[in-house]
This record gives C-alpha cells, sequence and structure tokens, in this order.
C-alpha cells in the first residue's frame, strides 16, 4: 500500500481545487495524483468543514474507540 500523503499537503490541493481556476482533472495532473483521489480530499475536507453530511475524522475516531471498548467488556 503507498504511503499517504501528508496533511498539509491534501490540504494545499483542496484549496487549489476549491478556487476553481482550473478543472479538477488538470488539478491532479499538476501536483502528480490521481483525480480520484482529489475527489475524494475534496469530500472528506466538505465534511470536516460541516459543508457535507457524514462523520467528522473526530467521529469516526470516537466510534472506532467505542468499538474497542464494547469489545473488551464483551470477553
Amino acid at each position: 500500500m503507498p504511503k499517504p500523503y501528508p496533511k498539509e499537503f491534501r490540504d494545499d490541493v483542496v484549496a487549489v481545487a476549491r478556487r476553481g481556476q482550473a478543472p479538477l482533472v488538470q488539478i491532479a495532473k499538476d501536483f502528480g495524483i490521481s483525480e480520484g483521489s482529489l475527489t475524494n480530499w475534496i469530500k472528506r475536507a466538505d465534511i470536516e468543514d460541516g459543508v457535507r453530511a457524514g462523520a467528522s475524522d473526530a467521529d469516526r475516531a470516537e466510534l472506532r474507540e467505542a468499538r474497542k471498548r464494547i469489545r473488551l467488556l464483551e470477553q
């Protein structure tokens, strides 16, 4: 599995894409990433910013911890 891109890089690419000065295909090509990755990063950023409905990173981490505790308690 490839190493994930740093958060700062993803944030910068999403900021450029949100400006809307170029098509997503061109932005992805300029940064050397796939269009699918860029689309996913934009969706995650929209969820984190509250623009789109969904579970934020903090919500997902909390759910993961709760599931761990439940598994331990069930043992």
